[in-house]
C-alpha cells in the first residue's frame, strides 16, 4: 500500500446511531483512493469476547481498534483499518471490526442483523469470534448468527419463485468462514482419540435429527420480500462502479489528447495516431475498473464518448486549419491585392504578370509547413473566388490576341481541376486514415475484452469448482453418517452445477455474450464515417 493511502489508525466505515446506520465519506474516499487489490477481513461475534484485540493482532499491532473492559460494547457500527497485506506485497488488508452482537442495551435485534449483513456482504473472509467451549450453549450462539444470515439472499424474492435458490450458489458468492474460539481449555478428542481442531468441529456441529422447521422459516423469509438481495446490491454496485470507470477512463483520454489539441493544427496521421493510443488506454482502464459489464452497456458508453470527443477534436483542428490557411493566404496575396487596386494587371502583358505573381504565392503557401488538414481544400476554394478576378485580366488584356485567351481559358480551367483534385485526394487520405485507425481500434479493443473476459471466466470457473467441491463434499459426508435421504435432496444442486460447469469449460460465455459482443463493436466504425460523411462531405 502506498504512503499516500497508509491508514495510521482506524477509521468508521459505518456509523451506528439511535439504530440508525449512515456510511461514512471521509473513510469512503480514504478506501476509493487504494488502487490495490484488496482482501476483506472481518469479525462478527457476540458482544464483549475480545473482537477488537483480534482484530489489532490482526494488523500486528498492539493497539488501534478501541479496546473496552467493561460489559458494555465498546465498538459501535463498523470501523476499519487498511493495512498492507503480511504476506502478499502489493494487496492491501481491510480489517472490519463490527459492533458486538446481543448487546441488551440496544432493544432492537434487527440492528444487529444488519450490521451482520454487511459484515457478510463486505468480506472476503468473516471470522466468527467466541469464547470458552464448543458446547451447546455456543452452538446456539452461532445459530442465533446464521439466522442472521437468512436476510440475505441471492435473488430477488420474484426471481427465487421462478428459479429455486440452492446454498450452492451462496458458496459462490459469500466469504470464507472461520471460527476462532477463544479461551479453549478442553483436549481436543473424540471417543478418547486425539482429533485435529477441524475434526473436532465437524463433530461439534454434526446434523441432528429433525431441523425441517429451518426450511419453512426460509420459504417464509423468502416470501416477506424484507431481505437484501445480492443480484440487486451486486446490480447497483456494477452501475456506479461502472459509471466511474467510464468517466475515468474519459479522462484519460480527455487528459492525454490535450497535448495534441495544444499543437493544432497537425495532419491527420499526428490526430489519429494520438487518438489510437489514447483511446487504448482509456479501454484498459475501463477494463481494469470495471464490474460485471455483462452486455457491454458501459463500454459501448465510453466508446460513444470516446468518439464524441474525437469529432469535436477533429472538427476543431479542421477549424484551426483552415483559419491558419486562409490567414496565410490573406497574408501572401496582400501585395497582388494593392498591386490590383493600383491598375498593374490591367495594363498590356497584365495577365501573365498576374499569373507570375499568383503562381509564386501558391509556392511559397505549398511551402509553409503545419498548415493541417484543410491546407488543399482551403487553396481550392481561395483560388475559386479568385478565378472572377483572373478572367477578368485575362479578357482586358490587349496584349493577347483571341487564340491565346482561349488557351489561357483552358489552362485557368485545368489548373482548377487539378487543385479541385488535390484537394479530394486531401480527404480521401483523411478519410482513410481515420477508416485504418478505427479498424486498429476495434481490434485493441477485441483483444481488451477478450482478455478481460477470459479473467472473468476464469474466476467464474473457480467460484464453480468450489461450490461443486463443496456440495460433494457435503453429500458425502451425509452419507457417510447416515443421511442418505438428505443426501439424496442434493443431486439436483449438484447436476446444475455440473451442467454450469460444463457450459463454461466449452465456451458458453463467450458464444452467448463476447460474440454479440463484437459484433455489436464492429457497427461503430461504419457509424462514425457515416456521421463523418454527413457532416463533412467525405465521399
Amino acid at each position: 500500500m502506498s504512503k499516500a493511502t497508509t491508514m495510521p489508525r482506524p477509521m468508521c466505515l459505518v456509523e451506528n446511531v439511535n439504530g440508525s446506520l449512515c456510511v461514512c465519506k471521509d473513510t469512503i474516499e480514504f478506501l476509493s483512493r487504494i488502487n490495490e487489490p484488496v482482501v476483506v477481513v472481518s469479525v462478527v461475534g457476540l458482544y464483549r469476547t475480545g473482537k477488537s484485540y483480534l482484530m489489532n493482532r490482526l494488523a500486528r499491532q498492539q493497539s488501534g481498534f478501541a479496546l473496552g473492559n467493561t460489559i458494555e460494547s465498546k465498538t459501535k457500527g463498523i470501523w476499519m483499518w487498511c493495512v498492507p497485506h503480511p504476506l502478499i506485497e502489493g494487496q492491501t488488508l481491510v480489517l472490519l471490526d463490527t459492533e458486538g452482537l446481543g448487546d441488551v442495551n440496544k432493544g432492537d435485534s434487527k440492528n444487529d442483523g444488519w450490521i451482520f449483513c454487511l459484515a457478510v456482504l463486505l468480506s472476503s473472509t468473516l471470522v466468527y469470534n467466541s469464547r470458552g467451549t464448543i458446547d451447546n450453549n455456543a452452538l446456539e450462539q452461532l445459530h442465533y448468527v446464521t439466522e442472521l444470515a437468512e436476510q440475505i439472499k441471492i435473488r430477488s424474492p420474484s426471481e427465487a419463485a421462478e428459479e429455486e435458490e440452492g446454498d450452492s450458489q451462496f458458496v459462490r458468492f459469500f466469504p470464507s468462514f472461520v471460527w476462532v474460539v477463544r479461551d479453549f481449555t478442553l483436549d481436543l478428542e473424540i471417543d478418547r482419540k486425539k482429533v485435529s481442531e477441524d475434526e473436532y468441529l465437524d463433530f461439534a456441529l454434526q446434523l441432528k435429527k429433525g431441523l425441517g422447521h429451518l426450511v419453512q422459516n426460509y420459504v417464509d423469509t423468502i416470501s416477506s420480500g424484507r431481505v437484501p438481495c445480492l443480484d440487486n446490491a451486486v446490480v447497483a454496485l456494477a452501475n456506479l462502479e461502472n459509471q466511474a470507470a467510464v468517466q475515468e477512463a474519459l479522462k484519460i483520454y480527455q487528459s492525454g489528447m490535450e497535448e495534441v489539441k495544444s499543437k493544432f493544427p497537425v495532419n491527420v496521421t499526428d490526430l489519429t495516431a494520438e487518438h489510437q493510443k489514447f483511446s487504448s488506454l482509456a479501454t484498459s482502464e475501463f477494463m481494469k475498473c470495471s464490474f460485471k459489464d455483462d452486455k457491454g452497456e458501459y463500454l459501448g458508453n465510453l466508446m460513444e464518448a470516446i468518439d464524441t470527443n474525437y469529432i469535436d477534436l477533429i472538427d476543431k483542428n479542421e477549424k484551426t486549419s483552415e483559419k491558419k490557411c486562409g490567414d496565410l493566404l490573406k497574408n501572401l496575396f496582400s501585395e497582388m491585392s494593392e498591386q490590383m487596386q493600383n491598375g498593374l494587371y490591367s495594363q498590356p502583358g497584365g495577365y501573365e504578370l498576374y499569373c507570375r505573381d499568383r503562381d509564386a504565392a501558391v509556392a511559397e503557401y505549398r511551402s509553409e509547413p503545419n498548415k493541417g488538414v484543410r491546407a488543399e481544400a482551403v487553396l481550392n476554394e481561395f483560388l475559386k473566388e479568385r478565378g472572377a478576378e483572373a478572367n477578368s485580366i485575362l479578357l482586358t488584356d490587349k496584349k493577347l490576341t483571341e487564340n491565346d485567351r482561349k488557351i489561357q481559358e483552358e489552362k485557368e480551367k485545368a489548373a482548377l481541376m487539378e487543385q479541385r483534385c488535390k484537394e479530394e485526394e486531401e480527404k480521401r487520405i483523411e478519410s482513410e486514415r481515420i477508416m485504418e485507425v478505427e479498424k486498429e481500434r476495434q481490434e485493441d479493443r477485441m483483444r481488451q475484452m477478450e482478455e478481460k473476459f477470459s479473467f472473468e471466466m476464469q474466476q467464474q470457473q473457480q467460484e464453480m469448482d468450489r461450490a461443486l467441491e463443496s456440495k460433494l463434499k457435503e453429500q458425502e459426508e451425509l452419507l457417510n453418517k447416515g443421511f442418505k435421504e438428505k443426501a439424496g435432496f442434493l443431486d439436483e444442486e449438484i447436476r446444475n452445477l455440473k451442467a454450469e460447469q460444463k457450459e463454461s469449460s466449452s465456451g458458453g460465455f463467450f458464444k452467448g455474450v463476447l460474440m454479440p459482443l463484437i459484433s455489436t463493436a464492429a457497427q461503430l466504425i461504419p457509424s462514425f464515417l457515416t456521421h463523418r460523411v454527413m457532416m463533412k462531405g467525405l465521399k
